[in-house]
Protein backbone atom coordinates (compact mmCIF):
# COMPACT_ATOMS: atom_id res chain seq x y z
CA UNK A 1 0.00 0.00 0.00
CA UNK A 2 1.49 3.54 -0.91
CA UNK A 3 1.72 6.09 1.72
CA UNK A 4 0.67 9.86 1.61
CA UNK A 5 3.55 11.59 -0.66
CA UNK A 6 4.32 15.08 0.00
CA UNK A 7 5.24 17.77 -1.88
CA UNK A 8 6.73 21.40 -2.49
CA UNK A 9 7.10 23.53 -5.00
CA UNK A 10 9.92 23.29 -7.45
CA UNK A 11 13.27 25.08 -6.80
CA UNK A 12 15.70 25.64 -9.46
CA UNK A 13 18.06 22.70 -9.39
CA UNK A 14 20.99 22.11 -6.49
CA UNK A 15 20.27 25.71 -5.43
CA UNK A 16 17.87 24.88 -3.32
CA UNK A 17 19.45 22.46 -1.39
CA UNK A 18 21.80 25.40 0.47
CA UNK A 19 18.73 27.83 1.08
CA UNK A 20 16.25 27.39 3.44
CA UNK A 21 13.39 24.34 2.90
CA UNK A 22 9.93 25.70 2.68
CA UNK A 23 7.81 23.94 5.12
CA UNK A 24 4.08 22.10 3.60
CA UNK A 25 1.21 20.08 5.07
CA UNK A 26 1.00 16.73 4.16
CA UNK A 27 -2.17 17.66 2.57
CA UNK A 28 -0.77 19.85 0.31
CA UNK A 29 -1.35 19.06 -3.33
CA UNK A 30 1.55 18.56 -5.92
CA UNK A 31 2.92 21.37 -7.40
CA UNK A 32 5.17 21.82 -10.53
CA UNK A 33 7.13 24.42 -11.32
CA UNK A 34 8.41 25.87 -14.92
CA UNK A 35 10.48 22.35 -16.30
CA UNK A 36 13.93 22.41 -16.38
CA UNK A 37 15.92 21.01 -19.36
CA UNK A 38 17.20 17.69 -18.66
CA UNK A 39 19.98 17.47 -16.21
CA UNK A 40 23.81 17.93 -17.98
CA UNK A 41 25.43 15.65 -15.48
CA UNK A 42 24.04 12.38 -12.93
CA UNK A 43 26.05 12.03 -9.72
CA UNK A 44 24.95 9.11 -8.19
CA UNK A 45 26.15 8.23 -5.01
CA UNK A 46 25.92 4.91 -3.13
CA UNK A 47 26.07 4.60 0.31
CA UNK A 48 27.00 0.79 1.50
CA UNK A 49 24.51 -0.38 4.25
CA UNK A 50 22.67 2.86 4.96
CA UNK A 51 18.91 1.99 5.63
CA UNK A 52 16.14 4.02 4.62
CA UNK A 53 15.29 4.30 8.69
CA UNK A 54 19.38 5.39 9.26
CA UNK A 55 18.88 8.26 6.82
CA UNK A 56 15.19 9.32 8.06
CA UNK A 57 16.74 9.31 11.62
CA UNK A 58 19.84 11.54 10.87
CA UNK A 59 17.36 14.30 8.77
CA UNK A 60 15.16 14.25 11.86
CA UNK A 61 18.41 14.36 14.55
CA UNK A 62 19.99 16.96 11.70
CA UNK A 63 17.83 19.12 9.94
CA UNK A 64 19.62 21.90 8.83
CA UNK A 65 22.80 18.83 7.38
CA UNK A 66 23.52 18.58 4.37
CA UNK A 67 21.93 15.10 3.88
CA UNK A 68 18.59 16.84 5.28
CA UNK A 69 19.00 19.63 2.41
CA UNK A 70 19.26 16.94 -0.14
CA UNK A 71 16.28 14.90 0.78
CA UNK A 72 14.42 18.00 1.60
CA UNK A 73 15.44 19.54 -2.01
CA UNK A 74 13.98 16.52 -3.80
CA UNK A 75 12.00 13.37 -4.03
CA UNK A 76 12.30 11.29 -1.09
CA UNK A 77 11.10 7.31 -1.97
CA UNK A 78 10.46 5.88 1.73
CA UNK A 79 9.74 2.45 0.61
CA UNK A 80 12.78 1.65 -1.72
CA UNK A 81 14.35 -2.13 -2.18
CA UNK A 82 17.43 -3.72 -3.76
CA UNK A 83 17.33 -6.97 -5.34
CA UNK A 84 17.85 -10.51 -3.76
CA UNK A 85 20.70 -11.61 -3.26
CA UNK A 86 21.59 -8.00 -1.54
CA UNK A 87 25.44 -8.45 -2.32
CA UNK A 88 27.48 -5.27 -3.63
CA UNK A 89 27.69 -7.07 -7.01
CA UNK A 90 24.66 -7.63 -8.17
CA UNK A 91 23.20 -4.09 -6.19
CA UNK A 92 25.85 -1.40 -8.09
CA UNK A 93 24.54 -3.75 -11.21
CA UNK A 94 21.42 -3.06 -10.72
CA UNK A 95 20.98 0.90 -10.29
CA UNK A 96 23.36 1.18 -13.28
CA UNK A 97 21.43 -1.53 -15.66
CA UNK A 98 17.73 -1.60 -14.42
CA UNK A 99 18.07 -5.61 -14.11
CA UNK A 100 18.07 -8.17 -11.18
CA UNK A 101 20.53 -10.98 -10.97
CA UNK A 102 18.15 -13.13 -13.34
CA UNK A 103 18.87 -11.13 -16.09
CA UNK A 104 22.29 -9.49 -15.71
CA UNK A 105 23.26 -12.64 -14.74
CA UNK A 106 25.31 -11.69 -11.73
CA UNK A 107 24.09 -12.93 -8.51
CA UNK A 108 27.14 -12.28 -6.15
CA UNK A 109 30.83 -11.20 -6.83
CA UNK A 110 31.90 -14.79 -6.24
CA UNK A 111 29.86 -17.16 -7.96
CA UNK A 112 30.35 -20.32 -10.00
CA UNK A 113 29.38 -21.43 -13.78
CA UNK A 114 28.90 -24.63 -15.05
CA UNK A 115 29.76 -23.49 -18.59
CA UNK A 116 33.01 -22.07 -18.14
CA UNK A 117 36.76 -23.46 -17.42
CA UNK A 118 38.55 -22.70 -14.65
CA UNK A 119 41.33 -20.03 -14.20
CA UNK A 120 44.52 -20.71 -15.83
CA UNK A 121 42.81 -23.43 -19.02
CA UNK A 122 44.87 -23.29 -21.61
CA UNK A 123 43.32 -26.12 -23.43
CA UNK A 124 39.55 -25.80 -24.42
CA UNK A 125 39.58 -29.15 -26.15
CA UNK A 126 37.11 -30.49 -24.53
CA UNK A 127 40.20 -32.34 -22.22
CA UNK A 128 38.97 -30.08 -18.74
CA UNK A 129 35.67 -30.68 -17.49
CA UNK A 130 33.12 -27.63 -17.60
CA UNK A 131 32.42 -25.89 -14.34
CA UNK A 132 34.59 -22.99 -12.74
CA UNK A 133 34.63 -20.51 -9.82
CA UNK A 134 33.99 -16.73 -10.92
CA UNK A 135 35.63 -14.74 -8.33
CA UNK A 136 35.42 -10.95 -9.28
CA UNK A 137 36.79 -9.77 -6.14
CA UNK A 138 40.23 -8.36 -5.20
CA UNK A 139 41.43 -11.79 -6.28
CA UNK A 140 41.62 -10.71 -9.63
CA UNK A 141 44.56 -7.93 -8.78
CA UNK A 142 47.94 -8.32 -9.48
CA UNK A 143 48.58 -7.73 -5.87
CA UNK A 144 45.68 -7.54 -3.93
CA UNK A 145 47.60 -6.19 -0.52
CA UNK A 146 48.50 -2.82 -2.45
CA UNK A 147 46.11 -0.12 -2.87
CA UNK A 148 46.35 0.29 -6.61
CA UNK A 149 46.01 -3.70 -7.13
CA UNK A 150 49.92 -3.78 -7.83
CA UNK A 151 50.15 -1.11 -10.41
CA UNK A 152 53.73 -0.11 -8.73
CA UNK A 153 52.61 3.79 -7.61
CA UNK A 154 55.68 5.15 -5.06
CA UNK A 155 54.42 6.94 -2.03
CA UNK A 156 51.31 4.96 -1.44
CA UNK A 157 48.72 5.70 -0.08
CA UNK A 158 49.03 9.70 -0.55
CA UNK A 159 49.75 9.16 -4.53
CA UNK A 160 46.79 6.89 -4.73
CA UNK A 161 44.88 9.46 -7.30
CA UNK A 162 47.16 8.81 -9.77
CA UNK A 163 46.34 4.87 -10.19
CA UNK A 164 44.78 5.10 -13.72
CA UNK A 165 41.30 4.76 -15.22
CA UNK A 166 41.44 1.91 -17.35
CA UNK A 167 40.76 -0.49 -13.88
CA UNK A 168 41.16 -3.39 -16.79
CA UNK A 169 44.99 -3.05 -16.78
CA UNK A 170 44.89 -3.78 -12.81
CA UNK A 171 43.50 -7.20 -13.82
CA UNK A 172 45.49 -10.41 -13.72
CA UNK A 173 44.00 -12.26 -16.79
CA UNK A 174 45.34 -15.64 -15.16
CA UNK A 175 43.07 -15.50 -12.54
CA UNK A 176 39.97 -15.29 -14.61
CA UNK A 177 37.53 -17.86 -16.09
CA UNK A 178 38.10 -19.02 -19.38
CA UNK A 179 35.70 -19.07 -22.13
CA UNK A 180 35.51 -22.51 -23.90
CA UNK A 181 34.43 -21.69 -27.48
CA UNK A 182 37.55 -18.51 -27.47
CA UNK A 183 39.12 -19.91 -24.65
CA UNK A 184 40.25 -16.65 -23.66
CA UNK A 185 39.80 -15.53 -20.32
CA UNK A 186 36.34 -13.81 -18.95
CA UNK A 187 37.16 -10.27 -17.79
CA UNK A 188 33.84 -9.15 -15.69
CA UNK A 189 32.54 -6.30 -18.10
CA UNK A 190 32.45 -9.26 -20.89
CA UNK A 191 30.44 -11.68 -18.42
CA UNK A 192 27.66 -8.82 -17.96
CA UNK A 193 24.65 -9.76 -19.76
CA UNK A 194 23.05 -6.51 -20.61
CA UNK A 195 24.39 -3.30 -20.84
CA UNK A 196 25.01 -0.21 -18.75
CA UNK A 197 23.99 3.32 -18.35
CA UNK A 198 28.07 4.19 -19.20
CA UNK A 199 27.14 2.21 -22.53
CA UNK A 200 24.40 4.29 -23.22
CA UNK A 201 25.80 7.49 -22.19
CA UNK A 202 29.23 6.79 -23.65
CA UNK A 203 27.36 5.66 -27.22
CA UNK A 204 25.62 9.40 -27.34
CA UNK A 205 29.05 10.94 -26.57
CA UNK A 206 29.00 11.88 -23.07
CA UNK A 207 31.53 11.41 -20.11
CA UNK A 208 31.79 8.72 -17.96
CA UNK A 209 33.32 7.96 -14.65
CA UNK A 210 32.78 5.45 -11.79
CA UNK A 211 34.78 4.76 -8.45
CA UNK A 212 34.19 1.57 -6.81
CA UNK A 213 36.13 -0.82 -4.23
CA UNK A 214 38.04 -3.39 -6.64
CA UNK A 215 39.15 -3.13 -9.96
CA UNK A 216 36.54 -5.70 -11.03
CA UNK A 217 34.08 -3.28 -10.59
CA UNK A 218 35.02 -2.89 -14.56
CA UNK A 219 32.15 -4.64 -14.99
CA UNK A 220 30.10 -1.88 -15.23
CA UNK A 221 31.29 -0.77 -18.36
CA UNK A 222 29.26 -3.04 -20.10
CA UNK A 223 30.13 -5.58 -22.91
CA UNK A 224 31.57 -3.37 -24.60
CA UNK A 225 34.03 -2.36 -22.61
CA UNK A 226 34.21 1.22 -22.81
CA UNK A 227 31.40 2.52 -20.79
CA UNK A 228 33.51 3.90 -17.98
CA UNK A 229 36.03 6.35 -19.55
CA UNK A 230 37.32 7.15 -16.33
CA UNK A 231 37.39 4.33 -13.54
CA UNK A 232 39.35 4.93 -10.71
CA UNK A 233 39.68 1.57 -8.29
CA UNK A 234 41.39 1.98 -5.40
CA UNK A 235 41.36 -1.71 -3.70
CA UNK A 236 40.22 -1.96 -0.27
CA UNK A 237 40.57 -5.02 0.85
CA UNK A 238 44.40 -4.27 0.93
CA UNK A 239 46.32 -4.26 3.59
CA UNK A 240 46.28 -0.66 5.32
CA UNK A 241 50.12 0.46 6.21
CA UNK A 242 49.38 2.06 9.18
CA UNK A 243 47.49 -1.23 10.24
CA UNK A 244 49.40 -4.25 11.77
CA UNK A 245 49.95 -6.79 9.24
CA UNK A 246 47.06 -8.09 7.78
CA UNK A 247 44.79 -5.90 8.20
CA UNK A 248 42.74 -4.08 5.51
CA UNK A 249 40.98 -0.43 5.08
CA UNK A 250 37.82 -2.25 6.31
CA UNK A 251 39.28 -3.44 9.72
CA UNK A 252 38.91 -0.11 11.33
CA UNK A 253 36.42 2.42 10.98
CA UNK A 254 38.67 5.90 10.75
CA UNK A 255 40.80 3.95 7.84
CA UNK A 256 37.99 3.44 6.00
CA UNK A 257 36.91 6.95 5.92
CA UNK A 258 40.30 7.54 5.00
CA UNK A 259 39.75 5.06 2.14
CA UNK A 260 36.70 6.75 1.29
CA UNK A 261 38.02 9.99 1.51
CA UNK A 262 40.35 9.05 -1.56
CA UNK A 263 37.69 8.77 -3.96
CA UNK A 264 35.74 11.67 -2.82
CA UNK A 265 38.74 13.80 -4.22
CA UNK A 266 38.30 12.06 -7.14
CA UNK A 267 35.09 13.02 -7.55
CA UNK A 268 35.77 16.64 -6.37
CA UNK A 269 38.27 16.63 -9.51
CA UNK A 270 35.85 15.04 -11.77
CA UNK A 271 33.29 18.00 -11.19
CA UNK A 272 35.90 20.67 -11.62
CA UNK A 273 36.31 18.92 -15.09
CA UNK A 274 39.44 16.71 -14.43
CA UNK A 275 39.70 13.28 -14.39
CA UNK A 276 40.31 11.70 -11.09
CA UNK A 277 43.75 12.69 -10.46
CA UNK A 278 42.85 16.06 -11.19
CA UNK A 279 45.26 16.22 -13.83
CA UNK A 280 44.09 16.15 -16.96
CA UNK A 281 41.29 18.30 -18.24
CA UNK A 282 38.31 16.23 -19.84
CA UNK A 283 35.09 18.05 -18.78
CA UNK A 284 32.47 17.35 -16.21
CA UNK A 285 31.10 13.58 -16.70
CA UNK A 286 27.40 13.25 -17.84
CA UNK A 287 27.16 10.57 -15.00
CA UNK A 288 29.36 9.64 -12.70
CA UNK A 289 29.70 8.80 -8.49
CA UNK A 290 31.00 6.21 -6.47
CA UNK A 291 30.04 4.10 -2.88
CA UNK A 292 30.84 4.74 0.44
CA UNK A 293 32.58 1.86 2.63
CA UNK A 294 32.21 3.89 6.37
CA UNK A 295 29.19 3.41 6.96
CA UNK A 296 28.74 -0.24 6.35
CA UNK A 297 32.03 -0.92 8.37
CA UNK A 298 30.37 1.09 11.29
CA UNK A 299 27.35 -1.49 11.30
CA UNK A 300 29.30 -4.70 10.59
CA UNK A 301 32.65 -4.04 13.71
CA UNK A 302 32.05 -4.94 16.90
CA UNK A 303 34.15 -1.91 18.10
CA UNK A 304 36.48 0.68 15.97
CA UNK A 305 38.47 3.60 17.40
CA UNK A 306 37.27 2.98 20.65
CA UNK A 307 33.18 3.18 19.99
CA UNK A 308 30.34 0.60 19.91
CA UNK A 309 29.59 -0.44 16.14
CA UNK A 310 26.27 -1.07 14.83
CA UNK A 311 22.99 0.06 16.83
CA UNK A 312 21.54 0.26 20.06
CA UNK A 313 19.73 -2.04 21.98
CA UNK A 314 16.33 -0.56 20.62
CA UNK A 315 17.47 -1.77 17.16
CA UNK A 316 16.82 1.53 15.07
CA UNK A 317 19.39 4.03 16.94
CA UNK A 318 22.49 4.21 15.32
CA UNK A 319 25.05 3.62 18.03
CA UNK A 320 28.32 6.43 18.81
CA UNK A 321 30.43 4.59 15.78
CA UNK A 322 27.29 4.28 12.82
CA UNK A 323 26.18 8.13 14.35
CA UNK A 324 29.83 9.72 13.87
CA UNK A 325 29.90 7.74 10.54
CA UNK A 326 27.19 9.48 9.16
CA UNK A 327 28.40 12.86 10.35
CA UNK A 328 31.63 11.53 7.86
CA UNK A 329 29.26 10.93 5.48
CA UNK A 330 26.90 13.73 5.37
CA UNK A 331 30.50 16.38 5.48
CA UNK A 332 31.55 14.73 1.84
CA UNK A 333 27.87 14.87 0.40
CA UNK A 334 27.78 18.34 1.27
CA UNK A 335 31.58 19.20 0.19
CA UNK A 336 29.88 17.87 -3.18
CA UNK A 337 27.12 19.84 -3.19
CA UNK A 338 29.43 23.18 -2.44
CA UNK A 339 32.04 22.33 -5.08
CA UNK A 340 28.65 21.88 -7.80
CA UNK A 341 27.38 25.37 -6.82
CA UNK A 342 30.55 26.71 -6.75
CA UNK A 343 31.68 25.72 -10.75
CA UNK A 344 28.06 26.78 -11.93
CA UNK A 345 27.03 23.57 -12.34
CA UNK A 346 23.73 23.51 -9.74
CA UNK A 347 21.11 23.89 -11.75
CA UNK A 348 22.86 21.19 -14.03
CA UNK A 349 23.27 18.54 -12.46
CA UNK A 350 21.14 15.68 -10.50
CA UNK A 351 22.51 14.04 -7.31
CA UNK A 352 20.67 10.37 -6.63
CA UNK A 353 21.61 9.10 -3.17
CA UNK A 354 20.83 5.46 -2.46
CA UNK A 355 22.71 2.22 -1.25
CA UNK A 356 23.97 -1.40 -2.89
CA UNK A 357 22.33 -3.01 0.21
CA UNK A 358 21.31 -2.57 3.77
CA UNK A 359 23.06 -4.84 6.24
CA UNK A 360 21.56 -7.26 8.94
CA UNK A 361 20.42 -7.52 12.06
CA UNK A 362 20.21 -4.14 13.16
CA UNK A 363 18.79 -5.55 16.27
CA UNK A 364 21.57 -6.89 18.00
CA UNK A 365 20.14 -9.32 20.43
CA UNK A 366 18.49 -11.04 17.11
CA UNK A 367 22.55 -11.78 16.10
CA UNK A 368 23.38 -15.50 15.25
CA UNK A 369 27.07 -16.30 14.10
CA UNK A 370 26.54 -19.95 12.77
CA UNK A 371 29.80 -21.08 11.51
CA UNK A 372 28.70 -22.33 7.90
CA UNK A 373 32.19 -24.79 7.21
CA UNK A 374 30.71 -27.59 9.57
CA UNK A 375 27.19 -27.45 7.36
CA UNK A 376 29.13 -27.42 4.20
CA UNK A 377 31.32 -30.17 5.85
CA UNK A 378 28.58 -32.24 6.82
CA UNK A 379 26.44 -31.89 3.76
CA UNK A 380 29.19 -33.35 1.64
CA UNK A 381 29.90 -36.24 3.92
CA UNK A 382 26.27 -36.91 3.75
CA UNK A 383 26.04 -37.02 0.14
CA UNK A 384 29.14 -39.17 -0.24
CA UNK A 385 27.59 -41.83 2.32
CA UNK A 386 24.57 -42.03 0.36
CA UNK A 387 26.34 -42.26 -2.99
CA UNK A 388 29.38 -44.59 -2.48
CA UNK A 389 32.15 -43.41 -5.03
CA UNK A 390 31.03 -39.68 -5.20
CA UNK A 391 32.82 -36.89 -4.73
CA UNK A 392 31.73 -33.53 -3.15
CA UNK A 393 28.70 -32.50 -3.87
CA UNK A 394 29.45 -28.68 -3.35
CA UNK A 395 31.35 -27.12 -5.74
CA UNK A 396 30.92 -23.71 -4.20
CA UNK A 397 29.67 -21.89 -1.21
CA UNK A 398 28.93 -18.18 -0.74
CA UNK A 399 27.03 -17.55 2.90
CA UNK A 400 27.01 -14.17 4.13
CA UNK A 401 23.11 -14.03 5.85
CA UNK A 402 21.87 -16.02 3.02
CA UNK A 403 23.57 -19.58 1.42
CA UNK A 404 24.16 -19.56 -2.14
CA UNK A 405 25.16 -23.45 -3.07
CA UNK A 406 26.59 -24.28 -6.49
CA UNK A 407 26.35 -28.16 -7.37
CA UNK A 408 28.71 -30.50 -8.82
CA UNK A 409 25.44 -32.72 -9.64
CA UNK A 410 22.79 -30.64 -11.07
CA UNK A 411 19.95 -32.83 -10.63
CA UNK A 412 16.90 -32.13 -8.88
CA UNK A 413 17.96 -35.44 -6.70
CA UNK A 414 20.83 -34.06 -5.04
CA UNK A 415 19.43 -30.37 -4.79
CA UNK A 416 16.39 -31.82 -2.79
CA UNK A 417 19.04 -33.85 -0.73
CA UNK A 418 20.84 -30.82 0.09
CA UNK A 419 17.59 -29.01 0.99
CA UNK A 420 16.42 -31.48 3.22
CA UNK A 421 20.26 -31.84 5.17
CA UNK A 422 20.09 -28.47 5.69
CA UNK A 423 16.98 -27.63 7.00
CA UNK A 424 17.28 -31.24 9.43
CA UNK A 425 20.38 -29.57 11.15
CA UNK A 426 20.40 -27.61 14.88
CA UNK A 427 23.53 -26.99 16.51
CA UNK A 428 25.34 -24.23 18.36
CA UNK A 429 26.65 -20.77 17.01
CA UNK A 430 26.94 -17.65 19.02
CA UNK A 431 25.36 -14.31 20.10
CA UNK A 432 26.53 -10.50 19.86
CA UNK A 433 28.65 -11.01 22.81
CA UNK A 434 30.09 -14.23 22.00
CA UNK A 435 28.38 -16.52 23.87
CA UNK A 436 27.22 -20.14 22.98
CA UNK A 437 23.50 -19.30 20.82
CA UNK A 438 21.58 -22.66 19.97
CA UNK A 439 20.12 -22.31 16.28
CA UNK A 440 17.89 -24.86 14.41
CA UNK A 441 17.20 -25.37 10.79
CA UNK A 442 20.67 -24.62 9.61
CA UNK A 443 20.18 -21.20 10.64
CA UNK A 444 17.55 -20.83 7.58
CA UNK A 445 14.00 -20.00 6.79
CA UNK A 446 13.37 -21.59 3.18
CA UNK A 447 15.53 -22.88 0.81
CA UNK A 448 14.98 -23.11 -2.98
CA UNK A 449 16.06 -25.68 -4.24
CA UNK A 450 16.91 -26.97 -7.88
CA UNK A 451 14.15 -26.04 -9.98
CA UNK A 452 12.78 -23.93 -7.45
CA UNK A 453 15.74 -21.34 -7.39
CA UNK A 454 15.74 -21.07 -10.60
CA UNK A 455 12.09 -20.45 -11.01
CA UNK A 456 12.84 -17.80 -7.73
CA UNK A 457 15.51 -16.21 -10.11
CA UNK A 458 13.27 -16.05 -13.31
CA UNK A 459 15.83 -18.29 -15.17
CA UNK A 460 15.11 -21.06 -17.80
CA UNK A 461 15.90 -24.53 -16.86
CA UNK A 462 19.61 -24.95 -18.14
CA UNK A 463 20.81 -21.83 -16.83
CA UNK A 464 24.68 -21.84 -15.87
CA UNK A 465 25.09 -19.45 -13.60
CA UNK A 466 21.74 -19.27 -11.09
CA UNK A 467 22.62 -21.47 -7.63
CA UNK A 468 21.06 -24.72 -7.20
CA UNK A 469 20.50 -23.84 -3.96
CA UNK A 470 19.80 -20.54 -2.63
CA UNK A 471 19.06 -20.34 1.41
CA UNK A 472 16.76 -17.47 3.36
CA UNK A 473 18.33 -16.81 6.73
CA UNK A 474 16.76 -16.64 9.94
CA UNK A 475 16.60 -12.67 10.74
CA UNK A 476 19.90 -12.01 12.92
CA UNK A 477 21.52 -15.06 11.39
CA UNK A 478 25.37 -14.74 9.86
CA UNK A 479 27.05 -17.56 8.47
CA UNK A 480 30.77 -16.58 9.81
CA UNK A 481 33.14 -18.49 11.34
CA UNK A 482 34.39 -15.72 13.72
CA UNK A 483 32.87 -12.96 15.75
CA UNK A 484 34.65 -9.95 14.02
CA UNK A 485 31.35 -8.88 12.65
CA UNK A 486 28.12 -7.79 13.86
CA UNK A 487 26.61 -7.85 11.01
CA UNK A 488 26.24 -8.68 7.24
CA UNK A 489 24.83 -8.20 3.72
CA UNK A 490 23.51 -10.75 0.75
CA UNK A 491 20.07 -12.09 1.83
CA UNK A 492 16.26 -11.14 1.61
CA UNK A 493 15.62 -9.64 4.71
CA UNK A 494 14.12 -6.18 5.09
CA UNK A 495 17.38 -5.09 7.13
CA UNK A 496 19.58 -6.57 3.95
CA UNK A 497 16.77 -4.52 1.46
CA UNK A 498 15.96 -0.87 3.07
CA UNK A 499 17.53 1.52 1.31
CA UNK A 500 17.44 4.55 0.43
CA UNK A 501 16.46 6.40 -2.68
CA UNK A 502 16.85 10.18 -2.61
CA UNK A 503 16.97 12.39 -6.27
CA UNK A 504 17.30 16.21 -6.12
CA UNK A 505 18.30 18.87 -8.45
CA UNK A 506 18.07 18.99 -12.02
CA UNK A 507 15.09 17.74 -13.62
CA UNK A 508 13.42 17.22 -10.60
CA UNK A 509 9.63 19.14 -10.87
CA UNK A 510 8.61 17.73 -7.69
CA UNK A 511 9.73 17.29 -4.05
CA UNK A 512 8.63 15.56 -1.03
CA UNK A 513 8.69 12.04 0.05
CA UNK A 514 6.92 9.40 -2.31
CA UNK A 515 5.78 6.25 -0.59
CA UNK A 516 4.95 4.20 -3.55
CA UNK A 517 7.15 0.59 -3.74
CA UNK A 518 9.89 1.31 -5.73
CA UNK A 519 12.84 -0.93 -7.02
CA UNK A 520 17.11 0.58 -6.63
CA UNK A 521 16.67 -0.84 -10.39
CA UNK A 522 14.77 1.96 -11.57
CA UNK A 523 17.75 4.27 -10.89
CA UNK A 524 18.88 3.11 -14.02
CA UNK A 525 16.01 4.14 -16.48
CA UNK A 526 15.73 7.22 -14.68
CA UNK A 527 19.43 8.33 -15.04
CA UNK A 528 19.21 8.57 -18.88
CA UNK A 529 15.44 10.00 -18.60
CA UNK A 530 17.12 13.15 -16.57
CA UNK A 531 19.53 13.10 -19.25
CA UNK A 532 17.56 13.38 -22.24
CA UNK A 533 18.32 9.59 -23.19
CA UNK A 534 16.30 6.51 -23.84
CA UNK A 535 15.58 4.34 -21.03
CA UNK A 536 14.38 1.99 -23.73
CA UNK A 537 18.00 1.62 -24.69
CA UNK A 538 19.03 -0.29 -21.94
CA UNK A 539 18.18 -4.52 -22.65
CA UNK A 540 17.42 -5.16 -18.86
CA UNK A 541 14.87 -2.14 -18.93
CA UNK A 542 13.13 -3.83 -22.21
CA UNK A 543 13.41 -7.62 -20.65
CA UNK A 544 12.20 -6.63 -17.29
CA UNK A 545 10.07 -3.74 -18.35
CA UNK A 546 11.59 -1.50 -15.48
CA UNK A 547 10.26 2.02 -15.15
CA UNK A 548 11.90 5.35 -14.23
CA UNK A 549 11.29 6.54 -10.91
CA UNK A 550 7.81 8.27 -10.87
CA UNK A 551 6.75 11.53 -9.54
CA UNK A 552 9.96 13.52 -10.68
CA UNK A 553 8.13 16.07 -12.55
CA UNK A 554 6.45 16.53 -16.16
CA UNK A 555 9.97 16.81 -18.12
CA UNK A 556 10.35 13.45 -16.75
CA UNK A 557 7.77 11.66 -18.06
Amino acid sequence: MSRTVTRLAVAGGLTALLGGVLAVAPSQAASHGKPHAPAQHVLLISVDGLHQSDLAWYVKQHPDSALAKLVKGGVDYSAASTPVPSDSFPGMTAQLTGGDPGTTGVYYDDTYNHGLLPAGTTKCDGSVPLGAEVDYTEDLDWNKNSIDAGLGLTGLPGSILNLTGNAKSLINPAKLPVDPKTCKPVYPNNYLQVNTVFNVVHNAGLGTAWSDKHAAYQLLSGPSGTGIQDMFSPEINSQDPALAPGQDWTTDNAATRQYDDYKVQGVLNEIDGFDHSGKSKVGTPAVFGLNFQAVSTAQKLPTSDGMAGGYLADGQTPGPLLSSTMDFVNNEVGRFVAEIKKTGQANDTTIILSAKHGQSPKNPAALTRIPDGPLLDGLNAAWKKAHPGAGNLVALSTDDDAMLLWLNDRSQAAADFAKKYLLAQSGTGNDIKGNPKAFTHGGLTTVYAGAEARQYFHVQPGDNRVPDIFGIAQHGVVFTGGQAKIAEHGGAAEDDRDVPIVVSGAGVGARGVNGRQVETTQIAPTILRLLGLDPQQLQAVRIEHTKVLPDLGRECD
